[in-house]
């Protein structure tokens, strides 16, 4: 479990640091790995963590914050890298705490040092609130936390030239195995010898044994013979140094200079150009954003391939498409190139009027067949979009842009399970941008969209209220129509039928006037089709949703659509057609699975879970309504806190709660809330179903029941006799975890006590 990548390349001369961290790592809670850029500090965590990964029950997980530069974010990149939503408008720190407070795992926090007061409150936080969790971080400086241990990273161990080298020396020094083997992939025929062994140990000198030098300069044998790799380099600390000795800082300074000063102009340009990317960049953009002053578009991919040959560039498949990224020293040389040019500004409005338009373009690209596309490459290109309004952001004459792109971005916010972050920019935008406009005027009603369904109801009511009052001030009829359908949606889930059915109406009148006709138009029909559910018209509630339905296909549209796959559930259901609806449903849910939609997620799992009491299957019921309840806690109120939509939730609890008992209601419940996301579909879906026949599993039964190794081992100390509290301790885990084991055991075995568990243990030992 986990998101660690596996490394696949060689690993040379860091076999003590890992036993050391190892080691380090079992004593403290928290170590940091110090050292330069570029001295390997990334690949020793990674590659130490890679070794633990048995050790943590829940997982070895990475955190990359080197793209991030909002300090306010790094508790939401560290519940996204541990594959935690959350939508809500809790307090990102709190959640995190939360989810980790009986969980065992390794997070590695990767290049903290731009960060490191953000890093290092996290890690005060939490540590002494998840006695599970274990800190593996790297940073050019220590956190200053208490209980921090430090590693410091040294360069790879070098020969001493004073000396004659043996001809062992290669397999002797890492350094210089390093650079062979990195000169070889780049020159096949390449062989240290005894007649350049000294040269290729004074190359290694030269950029004192730091990887990232050696493989610069080992790069280089592409086009450089040996000898005047090892001149070039030379000139290049001695300049850099003043004649004098460079600390290691320094010394991969000279490196970076002298392998930048061998790329041809063009290249050195794009180099530094590049450097405004986050997370990794295309060719398209690239073309768009580092051409002109120099630098031909039709020219730019030539050099990325030359930048690619060079590694400075690497490069990354993503599907069918190849993206480009540097290395963090790399980008951060890059980068101060371009102060140094006085052009960081200018490349960086660039970089943030591409992605401005990439924004606009996969909106109105939303509402059609590729809709699915646009989300992924959504997700793919957000480091970038982030980047974009911070720089909106960070400068008063930018704001308005940041509004505009922030606003443009509800396809993502809403459509792509990003409320948290959504409301994070979105409330920016109108703190930072205040003056009246038609920019701010459509964040207003995106953040009171999304305020609604994070279930803020009274700050999304200010938002849209104050929307439309701009809109009918102004004659602006785009906002007045989509603040007055978010008003509807407001009402909607503050059970005022009424109120809401009027103000859909109106919305949908102001729609057809103005001639749009997108996802939000749809869901404006869903949403009456509902106000119908809720007063009992399902034939009216049938035409609504036939209505979205044909508009929705006609285009392409699914995100809007899967909506009306829900009520279709809701309304079979309704109709006693249990088949029909666990249909629906399912399809519902897949969709909305797709698009990593947690509201969407959460009501098809609701409407599932309705459907198997139904069909009388309780204990699925109750498993699939935790399931559904975890999902609810990562978007907000569950059911929105509506009486109307909450009304089948409560009949569904009360009667598989009367069928299965407290006991195996809440062992069951409980079960569905330790589902992770994924799970939670898969088992909802079918994928992942748990069967568990009381008459398989009585004692003396030679049919093996559906009992995990964890929950098995569990059982035998049960049957030992151990307490739920001994079991804890026994197996170094949390009470409310053995509990939690003891009640599903009962649950899949169809037994009601401890004894009948000490029973079938028995059976099953003779």
């Amino acid at each position: 479990m986990g998101n660690c990548p596996y490394d696949t390349t060689s690993f040379i001369g860091r076999e003590h640091d890992v036993l050391a961290i190892k080691q380090l790592l079992s004593q403290a809670r928290l170590v940091t790995l110090t050292g330069v850029g570029g001295v390997g500090k990334t690949r020793l965590a990674l590659r130490t963590a890679g070794t633990l990964r048995r050790a943590f029950a829940d997982g070895v997980w990475l955190v990359e914050l080197a793209e991030l530069r909002d300090p306010a974010l790094v508790a939401h990149m560290v519940l996204e890298s541990l594959g935690v939503r959350d939508d809500t408008g809790r307090c990102q720190t709190d959640v995190l705490t939360d989810y980790l407070r009986n969980r065992q795992l390794l997070v590695v926090l990767d290049n903290c040092e731009h960060l490191v007061d953000a890093c290092a409150g996290l890690a005060e936080t939490l540590l002494p609130a998840a006695p599970g969790l274990r800190l593996l971080t790297t940073s050019r400086e220590r956190l200053g936390v208490g209980g921090e241990h430090l590693w410091p990273v040294s360069p790879l161990p070098l020969p001493d030239l004073r000396r004659p080298l043996s001809p062992c020396a290669v397999r002797k020094y890492p350094a210089l195995a390093l650079f062979t083997e990195r000169a070889v992939a780049v020159k096949p025929d390449f062989a240290v010898t005894e007649d350049n062994r000294a040269q290729v140990a004074r190359v290694c000198h030269l950029v004192e044994g730091i990887p990232l030098g050696i493989e610069l300069a080992a790069a280089r044998l592409r086009v450089l013979q040996l000898k005047h790799l090892l001149a070039g380099l030379e000139d290049s600390c001695r300049l850099l140094a003043g004649g004098k000795r460079a600390d290691r800082h320094r010394t991969m300074l000279a490196a970076v200079e002298w392998s930048f000063a061998l790329c041809t102009l063009e290249e050195q340009l794009l180099w530094a150009r590049v450097s405004v990317f986050t997370g990794g960049f295309d060719v398209p953009a690239a073309e768009r954003v580092c051409s002109g002053d120099g630098l031909a578009a039709e020219e730019v991919l030539d050099l990325l391939g030359g930048l690619l040959e060079k590694s400075v560039l690497i490069r990354e498949r993503h599907g069918d498409r190849a993206r480009f990224r540097l290395l963090e020293p790399l980008r951060q040389y890059g980068r101060d190139k371009l102060r140094d040019l006085g052009v960081e500004t200018v490349l960086r409005r660039r970089h943030r009027d591409h992605y401005l338009d990439l924004a606009e373009q996969s909106e109105k690209k939303w509402f059609g067949p590729n809709q699915v596309d646009v989300c992924l490459n959504t997700q793919l290109e957000y480091a970038n979009l982030r980047a974009a309004l911070e720089f909106c952001f960070a400068s008063p004459a930018e704001a308005r842009l940041g509004s505009r792109l922030a606003g443009t971005l509800w396809f993502y916010w809403a459509g792509c399970g990003a409320l948290r972050e959504g409301r994070h920019w979105l409330d920016r935008a109108l703190v930072l941008d205040p003056g009246p406009s038609r920019e701010r005027a459509r964040v207003l009603w995106v953040n009171g969209h999304v305020s609604t369904l994070q279930g803020d109801l009274a700050a999304a009511v200010s938002m849209l209220e104050e929307c439309r009052a701009y809109a009918r001030q102004v004659a602006d009829d785009v906002a007045l129509a989509y603040s007055t359908h978010r008003l509807g949606c407001n009402a909607l889930v503050g059970d005022d039928l009424r109120r809401a059915q009027a103000l859909f109406e109106e919305a949908r009148a102001r729609y057809l006037d103005l001639g749009e006709l997108n996802s939000n138009v749809l869901l404006a029909e869903i949403e009456l089709s509902l106000v119908a559910v809720f007063q009992g018209d399902l034939a009216r509630a049938a035409a609504h949703c036939e209505q979205a339905r044909t508009l929705g296909a006609e285009h392409g549209e699914q995100w809007a659509c899967a909506f009306v796959t829900y009520v279709l559930a809701v309304m079979a259901l309704s109709r006693g057609d249990v088949g029909k609806a666990i249909a629906h449903g399912k399809d519902c849910l897949r969709v909305h699975g797709t698009f990593h939609d947690l509201l969407g997620i959460a009501l098809a799992i609701e409407v599932l879970a309705w459907s198997e009491a139904a069909r009388s299957d309780p204990a699925r019921a109750a498993t699939l309504l935790g399931a559904a309840n975890q999902v609810w806690r990562s978007v907000g109120y569950p059911m929105f806190g509506s009486r109307y939509f909450g009304a089948p939730h409560k009949e569904c609890e009360a009667r598989v709660r009367q069928e299965l008992g407290d006991h195996l209601f809440r062992s069951a419940f409980q079960h569905g809330m330790e589902f992770s996301l994924p799970e939670a579909i898969s088992y909802a879906l079918d994928e992942r179903r748990e069967p568990a026949p009381p008459d398989a599993a009585r004692p003396g039964t030679e049919r093996q029941p559906p009992l995990t190794s964890r929950e098995l081992q569990v059982a035998q100390l049960i049957a030992d006799g151990l307490s739920d509290k001994e079991i804890a301790a026994r197996l170094v885990i949390a009470r409310r975890t053995a509990e939690g084991h003891a009640g599903r055991i009962l649950l899949k075995l169809g037994f009601t006590s401890r004894a009948q568990i000490a029973a079938w243990i028995g059976a099953q030992r003779r």
